[in-house]
């Protein structure tokens, strides 16, 4: 977000952050001190730390980097000593490039049961909730008829190490707003962070969706047969 918000408001990265890590704690996103979220307000960037139960972050824990990736202000807790995120670096991906606004990372289930069925990348079409993803590039929503593909990298011993075949996906793929890990979760960005909060959870649905069409039998990648 460009606009910088006053501390109490709702909005500020110090109070959206801690509500968002307990929807996506309550959606099992981030369970067991998995995931992470991040969020940039004007030239500064909020990043919940590491290792930590996410339902339970408050305002006192966030840290906040700048463009160097260098913090500039520890949480201000005095209670405990926290960690930086190791999705920070990938988090950084999307900030440089792709000009991100905030950047999620879940452990869905969906997400894992995904990149195993599908080898390089998870492709859906012709699914209305579809329309609720843009298009990287065009920044349009996607249409009806149109494709969603989510690329698939293969995960690492370590968060970080994914940082570079994130970064080399990004480019293959331009026109993706997130990128699956195997057997991990995925990463989501948006212009802002309502963008990639309704991302996150399209994406999410889709994949579900698609598991539930593939235990009935049903193909969820071709144009279905009754569909001019």
């Amino acid at each position: 977000m460009s606009v910088i918000l006053p501390e109490s408001h709702p909005e500020h990265p110090f109070n959206l952050i801690p509500e968002l890590c307990r929807k996506f704690y309550e959606l099992g996103w981030a369970t067991g001190t998995g995931g992470g979220i991040s969020v940039k307000m004007g030239d500064r960037y909020f990043i919940a730390p590491s290792g930590v139960q996410k339902e339970r972050i408050r305002p006192d824990e966030i840290f906040i980097l700048n463009a160097e990736q260098e913090v500039v202000e520890e949480p201000r807790t005095t209670e405990k000593k926290l960690k930086m995120s190791e999705c920070t670096p990938l988090f950084f991906n999307a900030y440089t490039m792709r000009n991100a606004g905030a950047c999620l990372h879940t452990h869905s289930q969906n997400c894992v049961l995904i990149s195993l069925l599908c080898e390089k990348e998870f492709r859906i079409s012709h699914i209305e909730m579809i329309k609720g993803i843009s298009n990287n590039v065009t920044k349009k929503a996607l249409g009806f008829r149109d494709s969603l593909v989510v690329p698939i990298i293969e995960n690492t011993d370590f968060e970080a190490d994914l940082t570079a075949s994130m970064a080399e996906c990004m480019k293959k793929y331009p026109e993706s707003c997130a990128v699956l890990v195997r057997r991990h979760g995925m990463y989501v960005w948006g212009d802002t962070w309502q963008k990639a909060k309704g991302a996150v959870e399209c994406i999410d649905y889709l994949m579900e969706l698609a598991i539930r069409m593939r235990s009935l039998g049903l193909d969820w990648e071709p144009q279905p047969k009754s569909v001019p």
